[in-house]
């Protein structure tokens, strides 16, 4: 069983609280300053009483609560053996790349609760780093705006980052920007950009599904069905393809900075009447990555074609969002939609996750 390795509790009163459990269990607690949120950093003890316990024993902090995050609540984080495994199983892939590794990698999310609050995100990216304490792990951010600047200063800290729930090409440009502002600070400030690495998680099939409903809504434009996750994520790579060149790009490059692959996410077919491998087919190209459930990955390898697709026929897509846009569907909007509800969904199911564990909890000890 995975033990309790860290611990988070909110506050409403930082010096209260350090000295009680100072004087109650001789913890050593500093008060960190408003640069780090006023966050109070806990040592429980030196070291553990059980033999085969790790220096250092259960560790964590208090946080100040916040009106604006009713939801805040003590947790714990239970120690991370499982990713741990999973780095280590796929280490190998990520040694064989050698510098600049690209592959071998395993993400870890931060808890999407946070995703618009930058200062926790980034403090929350640093502490499961940390955790994890594994070269070929990504902590995935929410691409929210709040999160932009929690992604160039994680990058900065030169951390890895996977950022995910990217719907549109405004915020994908962005979030590619932010990369490479994180990676030229980490150049300036002595660090070795060749030791990480960041994918830009664009989710595809989703936005079809969304744009589909609207498209039901006002009738007609059937042709439109289906079309415009595609020649989003076509444009997004062209995005990628002008960010991550140029004489500013290169210099970076030069002192081994790579680019953020486009990854791109939510590639199952949700319309049956659809081609089951159409978000593998036609997002074919260089330096990319598509994460696919098993499903697709069978069927693709059933009946799927191969060939570079991704930048083939960049006008028609610019046309296709043309073509949304005189039919009445608010691209902006789709995309926001999107984007406040992918956070919503992740952090419902990270609430849930807390849920399942309190009760399992609550069950072992009414026994």
């Amino acid at each position: 069983m995975n033990p309790v390795v860290h611990f988070e509790m909110p506050y409403d009163d930082g010096p209260r609280i350090a000295r009680f459990y100072q004087a109650a269990f001789q913890w050593k607690l500093q008060t960190m300053g408003p640069e780090m949120g006023n966050y109070v950093l806990a040592t429980t003890a030196e070291e553990d009483a059980r033999p085969d316990a790790p220096r250092g024993a259960i560790n964590g902090g208090f946080f100040p609560r916040s009106a604006d995050m009713p939801g805040q609540h003590p947790s714990v984080v239970i120690a991370v053996r499982d990713i741990q495994a999973a780095c280590d199983l796929l280490r190998p892939v990520w040694d064989e790349a050698g510098e600049n590794a690209r592959d071998g990698w395993v993400s870890l999310e931060v808890d999407p609760n946070l995703a618009h609050d930058t200062q926790a995100t980034t403090d929350e990216a640093k502490r499961l780093h940390a955790l994890v304490d594994r070269p070929n792990v990504f902590i995935k951010i929410p691409a929210t705006r709040e999160g932009l600047s929690a992604i160039e200063e994680t990058i900065a800290a030169g951390i890895p980052v996977n950022v995910t729930l990217i719907f549109s090409l405004q915020r994908h440009r962005e979030v590619a920007e932010a990369y490479v502002r994180g990676v030229k600070r980490l150049v300036e400030s002595g660090g070795d950009p060749s030791t990480i690495a960041s994918v830009a998680s664009f989710f595809v099939s989703r936005v079809d599904t969304e744009a589909d409903k609207r498209l039901d809504a006002i009738g007609g434009h059937d042709e439109l069905k289906g079309t415009l996750a595609i020649a989003n994520a076509k444009l997004a790579y062209e995005t990628y393809n002008e960010v991550f060149s140029g004489r500013a790009w290169d210099e970076l490059a030069k002192a081994g900075a790579t680019p953020q692959r486009c990854l791109w996410a939510s590639t199952s077919t949700k319309n049956p009447e659809y081609r089951d491998v159409i978000y593998v087919e036609e997002l074919i190209g260089p330096d990319t990555v598509n994460t696919m459930p098993r499903e697709t990955v069978e069927a693709f390898q059933d009946h799927g074609n191969a060939a570079r697709t991704l930048d083939q026929d960049v006008e028609g897509a610019r046309r296709t969002l043309q073509a949304f846009a005189d039919a009445g569907i608010d691209y902006d909007d789709v995309v926001d939609t999107l984007e406040r509800e992918g956070v919503e969904k992740f952090a419902k199911s990270f609430q849930q996750l807390f849920a399942d564990v309190e009760a399992k909890r609550d069950s072992l000890v009414a026994a």
